[in-house]
Order: structure tokens, then C-alpha cells, then sequence
């Protein structure tokens, strides 16, 4: 909901109109596709934000829609994880079948120094555009410094930050990196 808002107030600025976002939420995010397989018009003027879970749930129960043939992607954005080498590999299979960007875990790194962080990240990189994904330690993040965020935006390819720390430090680190 906070990135499609986010999303919304720039593209009305430079489509010169405004845009309403309405949060569906419900369904482990099939409520708001499903309702707008149902009800909106093929003419381009409705978006949504589908997690991968949504692409999953015609071959698990009967539904009156297709997400891959009742809407056009925009942008797609693949998960990346693991340690350079897989991460790598994934980037490269994400770039090959149509994937934009991939948004990068670093819980696999959780023990290595910053330095090798960052070289992890220039690796991936120069395969695909990356997000930095700034998750919770408590589900397997790891603790950065804004040092670390100032770095990691300097990297050529890298062309946003997810920021999910749940802790309001752990967000300012990065907004004082990338300012």
C-alpha cells in the first residue's frame, strides 16, 4: 500500500491527473486482482501490485481469472539470495526470462563484513538493475550502516531501496546514507 501510494503521487505529477489508490487487502494478496479481473476495464488505467503468490493460486484452487493472461506486467521484480555465486545465477535466470529488476536478500551475507556486502552487491549488479532490500534482522536481515547505504547507492545498476528494518534507527542509517 505505502509503495503503490508512493508510486501514485509521482506518476499523477507527470500524467498531470490524479491517481486513487484502493488497498484490497485480503486473500494473501488475490483479493484486489481478483476484484479487478472482475470489474475494471482492459483500457490501461488500473494497476496493481501482485505478490509472487497471486501467479500461484489458479493451480491450487479454481478461479474465475488468470493472472497471466487477465493482465499485462509493468515491471517485474525477481527475488535474489544466497551467496554471490547463486545470487548471480539467479539474477542471470531472472534477467533471461523478462525480469526487470531483482530485489536482493542479503541474509546470506549476515556474517560477512561490510566490504565483501558491497562487492556482493556490484557482483549482482552488473547482471540485472538491483533493489537493496533492508529486512528485519529478526527474519534474517543484517544490521547495515548508513556508511554501508551510502556505498551501496553509488553502485552503478542499483536503482532502489526497500527499507523493512522495523526499526525506525535502522531506516534513518539508510536515509542518511543515500541524502
Amino acid at each position: 500500500d505505502i509503495a503503490m501510494r508512493a508510486i501514485a503521487e509521482v506518476a499523477a505529477k507527470h500524467l498531470g491527473q490524479p491517481i486513487i489508490v484502493e488497498n484490497k487487502a485480503g486473500g494473501g494478496g488475490a483479493l484486489g486482482p481478483a476484484t479487478m479481473a472482475a470489474t475494471a476495464k482492459a483500457d490501461g488505467y488500473t494497476i496493481a501490485q501482485m505478490p509472487i503468490g497471486v501467479y500461484r493460486l489458479p493451480i491450487m484452487q479454481e478461479t474465475t481469472w488468470d493472472p497471466l493472461k487477465d493482465f499485462s506486467s509493468v515491471a517485474m521484480v525477481a527475488g535474489l539470495a544466497g551467496p554471490t555465486r547463486q545470487a548471480i545465477a539467479e539474477a542471470q535466470t531472472a534477467r533471461g526470462i523478462g525480469y526487470h529488476a531483482g530485489l536482493l536478500s542479503l541474509a546470506a551475507m549476515k556474517s560477512a563484513p561490510e566490504d565483501e556486502i558491497i562487492a556482493h552487491c556490484e557482483a549482482v549488479a552488473r547482471e540485472i538493475p538491483l533493489v537493496g532490500f533492508y529486512l528485519q534482522p529478526a527474519v534474517g536481515g543484517v544490521i547495515l550502516s548508513a556508511d554501508f547505504w551510502r556505498r551501496f547507492v553509488s553502485i552503478d545498476n542499483v536503482i532502489a531501496i526497500k527499507i523493512a528494518p522495523f526499526n525506525r534507527y535502522r531506516t534513518l542509517d539508510v536515509l542518511r546514507g543515500v541524502s
